[in-house]
């Protein structure tokens, strides 16, 4: 049974998407076989995949709002091993479409249990906000994954995002773990990005990962072509340390 990961912030701006997609790109090099389900409205992770999501008919929308099969509206990608649950412009809607849904919360949950046996991991890219699209996400997960800026306000969240996951847990999932958290567009010239890894790592202790993600040009670049970093430059230090990044996840897997 392939496990379900929600990455999650309520900061947008965070390397989010980014770190979503280069993880399942990279997972696919060890082996595993990856969906990326799509929920922020903005579609960045879409895009970044290389599907124009005014274009698309179907996306997770008509999974959430249409209780269509996840399995329809899966779409392979360019890289062996990796699919995608796309969003297209329809999901703008979805936040109160879904209002008016019986037991809304629970189902995406109710879609992925059904193709979860298919993949090795099911990534979730959320929104950055704590709605009923994000409940969702986190219903449907097993686990979290944190990517947190190094920078001063980055932290400004992180307490509410804690106390949100925590009546998530208390009320509808309650085995929803943190799986970890990730340091992103760090910038080791700077000692304000040396003193706030300090304090998240005192925060989350062994949660954080060790593989820290640099700010890079080429990691910038990336999505504007379509492409996860590994098909767009696979030697610069960001795709390195993606790389890493997914090779330091899958080892605490085991």
């Amino acid at each position: 049974m392939g496990k379900i990961i929600a990455f999650t912030n309520k900061k947008g701006g965070v390397g989010k998407t980014t770190t979503a997609v280069n993880m399942a790109a990279y997972c696919t090099e060890f082996g595993k076989r990856v969906l990326l389900v799509d929920v922020d409205s903005q579609g960045n992770a879409t895009t970044g995949l290389g599907f124009p999501k005014n274009s698309l008919k179907k996306s997770v929308y008509n999974v959430l709002i249409e209780e269509d099969p996840a399995e329809a509206n899966i779409l392979p990608t360019q890289i062996q091993g990796l699919d995608i649950l796309p969003a297209n412009v329809d999901l703008s809607g979805a936040e109160v479409d879904i209002v008016y849904k019986r037991n809304r919360e629970r189902i995406l949950k109710t879609a992925l249990d059904k193709v979860r046996d298919n993949y090795d991991y099911i990534f979730i890219d959320c929104p950055p906000s704590l709605g009923v699209v994000t409940i969702n996400a986190w219903v449907a997960a097993d686990s979290v994954i944190i990517p947190l800026q190094s920078e001063y306000f980055a932290l400004e969240g992180v307490s509410q995002l804690m106390n949100t996951i925590a009546l998530v847990r208390q009320h509808l999932n309650p085995n929803l773990q943190i799986e970890g958290v990730v340091i992103t567009m760090y910038d080791g010239r700077a000692l304000i990005s040396k003193q706030i890894t300090a304090e998240i790592k005192r925060f989350f202790k062994s949660k954080l990962y060790e593989i820290i993600i640099p700010r890079n040009i080429r990691l910038a670049e990336a999505p504007s072509h379509g492409q996860p970093v590994m098909l767009y430059d696979p030697k610069c230090i960001g795709a390195r340390a993606y790389r890493a990044l997914a090779e330091e996840f899958l080892s605490k897997q085991k």
